[in-house]
């Protein structure tokens, strides 16, 4: 089963779980992905929005139910948002194998992904699998701007570490997460031990949070072309 956390609110950028995105509304690439991928005889979209439930349905997902407002607000964890659908789907009955969190604002998510991450679940030795990309820039040699101008470093015992020599520090994707139903519903941790993760090249990841994260994404869609864009 496919869970897409749609809340209708948006304060950096409005609306943007439906605001069109090369070709179609955003969210329509993730449900087109999930659906392209054959993994789920469900794909629900949980949302606390009136416009978003309707167009879910004329995209091919459901949206069976309303997401109470205490978890639509700024505050709302994804865990608990996922919890939440599947404690209501079991309540009508429907009890999930695997549980995967798709992102309503994934475009450059591919079925091939899915389906690496749901092989891996289903090995039964992760309660997590999720999209991870590299960081391009070293974590190691970062530093911090003080309130008097000048810096500081994170990490300054590695300042005379060669780059070569620093480990390869990776981050989250924002696209999907494969998880068993036990490890939502207790709300544990994502990123730990037990969790492992689907390799994404840097070039296809990208978050959208604001302005400048959607120009951008733009561009990597006119430049990776349509049929990436649209998460095939």
């Amino acid at each position: 089963m496919a869970v897409i956390p749609a809340r209708g609110a948006s304060k950096r950028i409005p609306r943007k779980n439906i605001r069109p995105f090369a070709g179609k509304p955003m969210m329509a690439h993730s449900i087109d992905c999930a659906r392209a991928s054959g993994l789920f005889e469900r794909i629900i979209v949980s949302t606390d929005d009136a416009e978003i439930a309707c167009l879910a349905k004329t995209l091919g997902a459901e949206a069976p139910f309303t997401r109470p407002a205490a978890l639509a607000d700024d505050h709302a964890g994804t865990t608990a948002v996922i919890a939440h659908a599947i404690e209501w789907l079991q309540a009508e009955g429907t009890i999930a194998s695997a549980v995967c969190c798709i992102y309503a604002t994934a475009p450059f998510m591919r079925a091939a992904d899915l389906t690496a991450g749901w092989h891996l679940l289903e090995s039964g030795r992760w309660q997590y699998v999720f999209a991870a990309t590299r960081l391009d820039a070293s974590v190691h040699r970062s530093f911090v701007q003080k309130d008097d101008g000048s810096v500081e470093m994170l990490f300054p015992e590695l300042f005379n570490t060669r780059s070569q020599d620093l480990p390869e520090v990776l981050h989250d994707a924002a696209q999907f997460y494969w998880g068993q139903p036990e490890a939502w519903l207790h709300g544990v941790r994502v990123f730990d031990r037990h969790s492992t993760i689907v390799a994404i090249p840097p070039w296809r990841v990208q978050d959208i949070d604001t302005e400048e994260d959607w120009l951008k994404a733009e561009a990597m869609a006119l430049r990776l072309g349509a049929d990436d864009a649209g998460g095939h």
